[in-house]
C-alpha cells in the first residue's frame, strides 16, 4: 500500500517558518502540493461513480429498530443509543417570536470529527475521505479523516471499525494542533457537541481506499465548489491554526477581481492577510468583546425544555412526515439506506429535511486596512449556553412568510441584494448529511466599502479575522454556521497559478 500519492512539490515556505506559517503559505499558493487539483477531481469523480449506495424515503412504519414511544410520542432507537427525536418548548426567547414548539434531535453523546495532518516536501497535507451520507443530495462529499458518533465508533451497530480512529483516540504520541468541543445546529439539535480535532503525525500512514491527501490550500480552494466539502470537514478546517505574527503584508497582483479598487492597490486578500496577525488592528479589544458577549449570555432569561414529541402544538404526524401546519420550517422524515462503503451495509433512520434553502452570510469590511467580519450574539434553543456568535445573517428566508415582518433578520436584504462586485464568496454548501436530508444553504461573504459607516446594533460587533480564529479554539463561542464561514473566509487567501 502506498503511503502518499506520487508526485513532488516545490517548497516555497520561508526558511525557519513554523507549522502555522507553512499552513498559511499553503493557502496562498494552492499549487504547492504533492498532487494537482485536476488529479483530485479525477480521483473523486471516479470514486463517486463507483459508489453504489441507494437512499429511499420511507414511511415511519418501515423504520427498523426505531419506534414512537406510546407515553410521549418520542421517536427513539431500540438500543437507547444513537439519537432520538423529541419535542422542544421555548419560552421568553429574545426577538419578535418569543415562544414556540418544535421537534428537535437529542443526541447527548460526543462524536469525533478529526483531520489528520502530515507534511510532504515541507507542505502540510490533510487526509480527507470521500464519504457517502444518506442526506447528501449528491451522494458523496469530502469529509474529515474521522467523522463518527460515539455509538458508531464503539460499534453499537455491530459494524466495521472506523479507519484512522486511533490517531485521535490516542493522540498523545502525535502533535495535537486543535482539540475543542464545538456545538452543532442549535435550532435542530438539543445541546449536541462534537470533539473537533486536528492531529499532526510524522508516522507513515497507510492510504486506504476512499481517502486522499490534499494540501491545506487545496482543501480550502475546494470550498468554492458547490456541495463538495461537507459540514463536518468545514468545522474542523476552521480550527486549523492560521494566525501568525510572521505573515508578510501580502499584496496580490494588480487587477485582482476581488478588489473594490480599480487600480488593484489593495484587495480583500491583503486585508485578510493583515487580519491574521494576532492583535493587529482590531476595532474592539479582546476585553471589550468578552464584556459584550458575556453580558449577552448573562442577560438571557429564556428557557428551552424537552417535552414529548407527541404533545407539540402546530405539528402533525402523517405516515411519512412530521410537519408544521404552515408547511414551512422543516419536516421529520425517514430513509432506508443501502451502501457498501460504510461501517455497515444498510440501515434505516429518521432525518430532518428543511423547507427551503438557507442563507448564511458574513458582511466584511476593511477597517484601517484589516479585514473584519460582522458577527451576531444569537440565541438558539439547543445551545448549552443559550447564546453563541453567529454570522451576520443566518436564516431560511421562506420561513418569514408566516412570521411578523420585524422577525426578519437585520441585513438580510443587504446580503441578498449585494452587487456582484461586492461578493467575495458565494457557494451552496450542504448541512450535515447524517441527520439532515438534502438540506443546503447559500454561504456568502459580502464586502462593504471601507468608507461606509455602519452602526453596530446592540447584538452585533465587528471582529477581526484573527479574533474569530482565536475564539474558535474555545468551545461554544462560534456556532457551526460561523465556523463554516470562517473556513470560507480563510479560503479567500487561496491563489493558484493554474494547471
Amino acid at each position: 500500500m502506498t503511503h502518499a500519492p506520487t508526485g513532488s512539490a516545490n517548497v516555497l515556505t520561508r526558511p525557519g517558518a513554523g507549522l502555522t506559517t507553512r499552513i498559511s503559505d499553503s493557502l496562498r499558493d494552492v499549487d504547492q502540493a504533492i498532487t494537482s487539483l485536476r488529479d483530485f477531481h479525477a480521483w473523486f469523480t471516479a470514486y463517486r461513480d463507483t459508489e453504489q449506495s441507494m437512499v429511499r424515503h420511507i414511511p415511519f412504519t418501515e423504520l427498523k429498530g426505531w419506534r414512537f414511544e406510546e407515553s410521549n410520542g418520542n421517536l427513539v432507537h431500540d438500543s437507547g443509543r444513537f439519537f432520538s427525536v423529541r419535542g422542544l418548548r421555548v419560552r421568553d426567547a429574545p426577538g419578535s417570536v418569543p415562544s414556540w414548539e418544535q421537534p428537535v434531535i437529542s443526541q447527548p453523546e460526543v462524536g469525533v470529527l478529526g483531520i489528520l495532518v502530515k507534511e510532504f516536501d515541507g507542505i502540510p497535507h490533510c487526509l480527507m475521505q470521500a464519504k457517502m451520507e444518506p442526506g447528501n443530495h449528491n451522494g458523496v462529499q469530502l469529509s474529515p479523516t474521522v467523522q463518527a458518533t460515539r455509538s458508531n465508533y464503539t460499534r453499537v451497530h455491530g459494524g466495521r471499525p472506523v479507519p484512522y480512529l486511533d490517531y485521535f483516540r490516542n493522540a498523545a504520541r502525535h502533535s495535537v494542533l486543535a482539540d475543542v468541543l464545538q456545538s452543532e445546529q442549535g435550532s435542530w439539535f438539543y445541546r449536541k457537541r462534537n470533539r473537533n480535532m486536528v492531529v499532526k503525525t510524522t508516522e507513515d500512514v497507510e492510504l486506504l481506499d476512499g481517502f486522499y491527501w490534499l494540501s491545506a490550500g487545496q482543501l480550502h480552494a475546494l470550498l468554492a465548489v458547490d456541495d463538495l466539502v461537507n459540514m463536518d470537514a468545514r468545522t474542523v478546517m476552521s480550527c486549523l491554526p492560521l494566525t501568525d505574527p510572521a505573515l508578510p503584508d501580502f499584496r496580490p497582483p494588480e487587477g485582482d477581481p476581488r478588489s473594490l479598487y480599480p487600480d488593484g492597490t489593495d484587495t480583500v486578500r491583503s486585508a485578510l492577510t493583515r487580519s491574521l496577525v494576532p492583535g493587529h488592528g482590531s476595532l474592539h479589544s479582546a476585553g471589550s468583546l468578552r464584556n459584550w458577549f458575556t453580558g449577552a449570555r448573562a442577560d438571557f432569561e429564556g428557557e428551552a425544555t424537552l417535552v414529548g414529541l407527541g404533545s407539540l402544538r402546530g405539528w402533525h404526524r402523517s405516515e411519512e412526515r412530521i410537519s408544521h401546519e404552515s408547511g414551512l420550517f422543516f419536516d421529520v422524515m425517514a430513509v432506508d439506506v443501502k451502501t457498501g462503503s460504510r461501517e455497515i451495509d444498510g440501515w434505516t433512520q429518521p432525518m430532518i429535511q428543511a423547507r427551503g434553502q438557507g442563507v448564511t452570510a458574513f458582511l466584511v469590511q476593511r477597517i484601517e486596512g484589516v479585514l473584519h467580519a460582522l458577527v451576531r450574539a444569537k440565541h438558539e434553543p439547543g445551545f448549552m449556553d443559550a447564546v453563541e456568535l453567529a454570522p451576520t445573517v443566518q436564516c431560511t428566508p421562506e420561513n418569514y412568510a408566516v412570521l411578523p415582518a420585524e422577525a426578519a433578520p437585520p441585513f438580510l436584504d443587504e446580503v441578498l441584494s449585494a452587487p456582484a462586485e461586492a461578493i467575495r464568496f458565494d457557494t451552496v454548501l450542504s448541512e450535515e448529511g447524517g441527520r439532515f436530508f438534502h438540506t443546503r444553504s447559500r454561504y456568502l461573504i459580502v464586502e462593504i466599502p471601507p468608507e461606509r459607516e455602519l452602526r453596530e446594533p446592540d447584538d452585533f460587533r465587528w471582529l477581526a479575522v484573527h479574533q474569530l480564529s482565536e475564539l474558535v479554539q474555545h468551545g461554544n463561542y462560534l456556532n457551526i454556521q460561523a465556523r463554516s464561514l470562517l473556513a470560507c473566509l480563510h479560503s479567500l487567501l487561496c491563489q493558484t497559478r493554474g494547471e
